[in-house]
């Protein structure tokens, strides 16, 4: 089997406290070890590897994070991170050598930002990093994602041109998780925490009218077309119960992990571990083993539940191997 992306999460917890969000509550402090991804580089190899996202919590929280990306530098391997932000001014240096783009987390203009975050400043914070970084490296890659939620569904152009005005190079949206277990959620949250992110019945004409600015953004700066952009709709209506869920087209299971810093690894984010690394095993154990072969045989993306749920779905063509 092939998988041309890795998503390792060598880091479980987080300096923000997101609204939308629940890993900043977890105490486990288990990290990624060198060694632990030296041990699996030939397996990353027979696997295919191409790409590896850093992700978490915030991987920049990692007591060696550029350690670990020298080794995987060292095998030709694209690395992408995923961030708050919060740390990349101090971190500017390395990122611009290490890293090959970063991924920004932007939930509105400042203000609303720093709210959902939880951190105070937390906008200004990134915004210093951004520049730092590129200071050093004028073109370095960083676009922002935005998560679609209560707080911030009426503010979604706004959060738009505050991403451009910070000089990020594009912004992305997609709503937020409401029913897994991802995110440190662990049997999902109650319905009241629930009732705090999703849309009532009155707010999705709110939306609607802040998609439809959005779709007329220009150029491509905002990375979903207009019919991407409705899947947010959507999804909020399926929630209220006026449409059905419908899953997106999606293979991530089939092209995709993610290794978790326990070593859990999981088809996605949203499903649960299909293994554990123990001592001695590589990736491609897991990977190309009885209960991953056996997870991938049955999942139907139409018919399953969280698929049809699924707010971040990955699909790579088979022969551009590229995202979209």
């Amino acid at each position: 089997m092939k998988l041309p992306i890795l998503i390792l999460n060598p880091h479980p917890r987080c300096n923000c406290r997101c609204a939308m969000c629940d890993i900043w509550k977890t105490t486990e402090r288990a990290e990624f070890a060198v060694e632990d991804l030296r041990h699996q580089m030939e397996s990353l190899d027979n696997l295919g590897v191409e790409w590896v996202v850093l992700s978490g919590g915030e991987a920049l929280m990692h007591s060696d994070l550029f350690s670990l990306c020298r080794v995987l530098r060292a095998r030709n391997i694209r690395i992408s991170l995923l961030s708050s932000g919060l740390l990349l001014e101090r971190h500017a240096a390395a990122i611009a050598e290490w890293i090959d783009d970063v991924i920004v987390s932007v939930d509105g203009p400042p203000a609303l930002h720093d709210e959902i975050r939880g951190v105070q400043s937390a906008f200004a914070l990134m915004t210093r990093g951004i520049a730092a970084i590129r200071s050093i490296k004028l073109r370095f890659p960083i676009t922002a994602r935005c998560t679609v939620q209560k707080r911030n569904c009426a503010h979604l152009a706004a959060t738009a041109k505050a991403a451009r005005e910070i000089g990020l190079d594009s912004i992305s949206f997609l709503a937020a998780d409401l029913t897994s277990e991802a995110f440190n959620r662990a049997g999902g949250w109650p319905l009241d925490r629930t009732a705090s992110i999703a849309l009532r019945p009155g707010e999705i004409p709110v939306l609607e009218a802040q998609i439809e600015m959005l779709s007329r953004f220009g150029g491509d700066y905002v990375v979903e077309s207009a019919e991407k952009l409705q899947r947010i709709v959507a999804h909020f209506r399926a929630h209220l119960g006026t449409e059905p869920n419908v899953a997106p087209r999606c293979n991530a299971p089939w092209v995709s992990a993610v290794l978790e810093s326990n070593g859990e690894v999981r088809p996605c984010f949203f499903h649960k571990p299909y293994g554990k690394l123990e001592a001695g095993q590589t990736l491609a154990d897991i990977i190309e083993g009885p209960e991953a072969n056996a997870f991938r045989a049955q999942l139907d993306i139409d018919t399953n539940e969280t698929c049809r749920r699924c707010v971040c779905s990955l699909f790579i063509a088979e022969r551009e191997q590229t995202a979209v």
